[in-house]
């Protein structure tokens, strides 16, 4: 199972969005898709049209309930494929005890793997413990970023926050790419500020972009994807690319990752082979002095 983390230390950035229309796109492909939404503004139900009333179970209640559980509070779409744990709306940053490995544990605990082949997981902007249990509960980040100065310096920031991350406590964590959001190639600072994206990060590390486009508000303020809103408009061609994109590249990772497993064990295999003939001679050895 892949788990996506969709980070940006900045609002305004598409980032609900995103994971919104890419978790339509690959759940459109036959995916089954589960959606985390832990950014407390709970912008992800409103995206996919999905009601949640006070009694609802969120996906926040398993920071402040210890005996609580993800599978509580997930739910149905109206989507094929595409599930749901809601955020809540009401959710103090600061309550409940700081556990950075809470969401991991509760993925691994219920067995979550078993009935979904990717999880994605709409962070919230704050470097926190929800943030954190994103992060460590992932395989992947997505970041996206307006092509402007100061969207360009939230990436910067998020990235060394990222650091520590990735060399120290989740070394399984990589990042998948760069999503330019509301790109227009023919703005001079946008060119600009993609430039020194390809730059600083590498040409290879941007996704395709996603480019202005007012059928993208709209599909979300009627609880819709793009694809399903205004399939034939420029955003849904936009997402169906970027959903491929990352479809192949996590395609690509995991064969690579076979491919060392495949290796390590084949080294493995020939040392230890390499080292019989050396146990059977010292046995040999003795054996005559005995």
């Amino acid at each position: 199972m892949k788990v996506i983390a969709v980070c940006s230390r900045k609002g305004g950035t598409g980032k609900t969005t995103v994971v919104v229309n890419v978790a339509a796109e690959l759940a459109a492909c036959g995916w089954r898709v589960l959606l985390v939404d832990l950014d407390s503004q709970g912008h992800c139900a409103v995206g996919l049209g999905v009601a949640t009333d006070a009694g609802q179970k969120t996906s926040h209640r398993l920071f402040v309930d210890v005996d609580a559980q993800i599978g509580d509070a997930i739910v149905e779409t109206d989507i094929g494929n595409l599930w749901l744990a809601p955020a809540d709306p009401r959710f103090d940053h600061g309550a409940g005890e700081r556990n950075d490995l809470r969401l991991r544990e509760a993925i691994s605990r219920e067995a979550l793997d078993q009935r979904f082949d990717c999880i994605i997981i709409d962070t919230p902007p704050s470097l926190d413990t929800l943030l954190m249990n994103a992060l460590l509960a992932a395989q992947h980040v997505v970041v996206p970023y307006v092509p402007h100065p100061l969207s360009f310096e939230g990436v910067r920031q998020l990235i060394r926050a990222l650091f520590p991350v990735m060399t120290r406590h989740n070394r399984h964590l990589k990042i998948l790419g760069f999503v330019p959001m509301m790109a227009a190639e023919h703005i001079r600072q946008h060119r600009a500020v993609s430039g020194q994206m390809s730059r600083d990060f590498g040409s290879s590390r941007l996704l395709p972009s996603i480019r202005n486009d007012i059928r993208l508000a709209e599909a979300f303020a009627s609880g819709q994807p793009i694809r399903i809103y205004a399939p034939k408009s420029r955003g849904a061609e936009d997402f169906a690319k970027l959903a491929q994109e990352i479809a192949q590249r996590l395609a690509l990772m995991a064969h690579a990752g076979r491919s060392r497993l495949r290796s390590k064990s084949s080294n493995a295999m020939s040392a230890a082979q390499r080292r019989k003939p050396e146990i059977r001679m010292s046995s040999a050895i003795i054996c005559t002095f005995a």
